[in-house]
């Protein structure tokens, strides 16, 4: 891939980015920036073909995976794949060792793997769907920091980590109380890891778009338009309407935010949660 990005002091760093094995999503998007910085990156997911009851977007499998990290090298970059579930500790660690092994450094990691799709009222939510959402979007960023800062310490020369959040990690949804909860603890994570890694030279940070339509994204637009009553044409109106720049977020957006995050532009900068969602989500 050839590198033109604004970022020189990226090219041979070392990223792991979860969730990032499903088209069109948010992972997708930061690993073909990050190797256009000249970023060498593993993609991690867990690679299970989604199940009969799951929107077909909301797991990225291992052919799929595979298939991106095939075209990010077609294009000249530097990818390996890592099959990893975020919810399993020693899975967790030994993709974090992975990447130190196969390209000798770890020095972003990227925790983007999620659930959005379990929606329901909080009097309607099952309790083992309220466990799963808060177990991928909060435990599973918490082993990412865990075992990424680990072996960050041991190397002892900084690096950075970049949780993936939402406008939810700020404000209230309707029929998303347990994806709001884990958004919004995120930030608490994230600003307490900051605290404790900022003395090593390690900062994190959570990027909180507003809604993207990935390929989940798009399962959310016709599933809130449904849920709302107003149909999917008056729905995306509404979304637009509120929206200062006039359009929801695209991938690119979350992308541009990361390779910021990642460089020494942002070197002074942790422990925050960054809006970028158009003027939408101002605290």
């Amino acid at each position: 891939m050839e590198t033109q990005g604004k970022y020189p002091e990226l090219r041979d760093k070392v990223a792991v980015i979860t969730g990032a094995g499903r088209r069109d999503g948010l992972g997708e998007a930061m690993a073909r920036r990050l190797a256009a910085e000249g970023v060498r990156v593993v993609l991690t997911d867990i690679g299970h073909a989604a199940g009969e009851n799951l929107p077909a977007q909301a797991v990225g499998t291992t052919a799929e995976m595979e298939e991106i990290a095939a075209e990010i090298r077609a294009a000249g970059g530097d990818v390996a794949t890592y099959t990893c579930n975020v919810l399993e500790p020693q899975e967790v660690q030994a993709a974090a060792e992975f990447a130190l092994g196969h390209f000798g450094s770890l020095d972003i990691w990227v925790n983007n793997a999620g659930i959005g799709y379990l929606m329901q009222p909080v009097v309607e939510m099952p309790v083992d769907k309220w466990d799963a959402v808060l177990g991928v979007n909060l435990r599973g960023a918490f082993l990412g920091i865990k075992y990424a800062a680990e072996v960050m310490l041991r190397q002892g020369h900084g690096g950075r980590i970049i949780n993936i959040g939402s406008q939810a990690s700020k404000s209230g949804f309707a029929h998303a109380a347990a994806y709001t909860a884990s958004k919004h603890g995120l930030v608490g994570l994230t600003r307490a890891a900051a605290q404790e890694l900022g003395s090593a030279g390690i900062t994190v940070n959570t990027i909180c778009p507003n809604h993207v339509t990935t390929g989940l994204g798009a399962w959310q637009n016709a599933h809130f338009s449904e849920v709302t009553g107003k149909g999917y044409d008056r729905y995306m109106e509404d979304m637009r309407a509120r929206i200062p720049l006039g359009r929801p977020g695209l991938q690119e957006d979350v992308a541009k935010a990361c390779a910021f995050l990642c460089s020494e532009e942002a070197s002074y900068i942790t422990g925050e949660a960054m809006n970028v969602s158009g003027g939408e989500e101002y605290h």
